[in-house]
């Protein structure tokens, strides 16, 4: 403690002879450099007082904490909004999906009847196309046998008959056919 009351002591020893320097005792420095310090802080900051400056930080921390209150809040109802949003969109693609599949099952039978239907108007139509064609092969087959027979027969017929016979079966068909009318005129 006497190093600290020699400091402010010594001061009015020191000489004013114009030399400048360091003083490097710590202890004795300090105190000094503290004082003044204090004495500065004390003349300069009448003005201002620390507990306006702490209250008006204050302040500003409790609006920004309501402001951040009040912006939480709002967060927080977009998010329960959002949250709602995203159920009823999850909800309705939960239908349309069970919908879809259900549309898609109903398209895919339809499709497979349509597509059955269509293989029997096929197989029905191949059927009758083949029945056609036989019956047809069948017609040309039957027409070349009675062309050949007939062929045959005249062949036979004009090797067998002379004129005197042919007049002979001419006049034998006429007369059946004219009984023949002459039965259907009187019935």
């Amino acid at each position: 403690m006497k190093n600290v009351t020699d400091s402010f002591v010594s001061l009015s020893h020191w000489p004013s002879a114009g030399s400048f320097g360091f003083n490097t005792d710590i202890l004795a420095t300090n105190p000094i450099n503290l004082s003044v310090v204090l004495g500065v802080l004390i003349f300069f900051g009448k003005g201002v007082c620390v507990s306006d400056l702490l209250d008006n930080r204050k302040q500003r921390i409790l609006s920004t904490i309501r402001n951040s209150e009040e912006l939480r809040g709002g967060a927080v109802e977009q998010l329960e909004k959002a949250r709602a949003r995203l159920r009823k969109v999850e909800m309705e693609a939960d239908e349309y999906r069970v919908n879809g599949y259900s549309e898609i099952e109903r398209e895919k039978m339809n499709l497979i009847n349509a597509t059955d239907e269509i293989l029997e108007r096929l197989e029905n139509y191949k059927n009758e196309t083949i029945h056609f064609e036989q019956q047809r092969a069948i017609n040309q087959v039957r027409q070349r046998v009675f062309q050949q027979a007939l062929q045959g027969a005249l062949g036979t017929l004009k090797s067998c008959l002379n004129s005197e016979l042919h007049l002979r079966t001419v006049s034998a068909n006429i007369g059946t056919l004219g009984a023949m009318n002459m039965k259907e005129i009187t019935d």
